[in-house]
């Protein structure tokens, strides 16, 4: 089974019409149909908007809790374990 993922952006430049909407509703429509047909079904997820400033303090706080650990050597040694070298 393959699992595609699709990415809606919204910029906010510029305007469309009410025929272009109308045109993309219905390719949305068709889409969507077509892949219940096949089987799937329509989720979606609220993710970190990794671009604030706020997710960054965070991941900074975290980072340094996680290397900061009596374990740390440990942990990284597992990650390292289980990491694929895209170099290799």
């Amino acid at each position: 089974m393959v699992i595609t993922l699709h990415v809606t952006i919204r910029s906010g430049v510029g305007h469309v019409s009410d025929a272009q909407a109308e045109a993309v509703r219905e390719r949305v429509k068709e889409y969507r149909a077509r892949m219940k047909h096949k089987g799937m079904r329509l989720i979606q997820l609220w993710v970190p908007d990794t671009s604030t400033p706020e997710f960054a303090a965070e991941a900074h706080r975290q980072s340094l809790a996680v290397s900061r650990s009596p374990h740390a050597e440990e942990d990284q040694a597992f990650i390292d374990a289980i990491s694929e070298d895209p170099f290799e």
